[in-house]
């Protein structure tokens, strides 16, 4: 019909699962950044959910890390933010 050969098929199926398969590591290397680039231009993507199970010591110790680090800086804001309120009224 096209005048390939079966041969030039499968060659093109493996380019093909190579270059996704190529695809989808870059994107789970980066995929914060590629999620928040969508994000900021319109798509809705759905934040991963951590399975806490499965993660290892290791991980765990960084994501408590970060979680701490995330609740001092929201105590940090909302003290500003009272001291502001009450400057404001006096």
């Amino acid at each position: 019909m096209f005048g390939w050969s079966e041969n030039t098929v499968w060659k093109g199926i493996l380019i093909g699962v190579g270059i996704s398969a190529v695809g989808f590591y870059a994107y789970k290397k980066n995929e914060d950044r590629v999620d928040a680039f969508l994000r900021r231009h319109g798509m809705d993507i759905k934040p991963r959910v951590a399975d806490y199970e499965t993660m290892s010591v290791e991980e765990l110790m960084r994501t408590k890390e970060t979680l701490e680090d995330l609740i001092a800086e929201k105590e940090m804001q909302e003290q500003s933010v009272t001291v502001e309120a009450s400057e404001a009224e006096a």
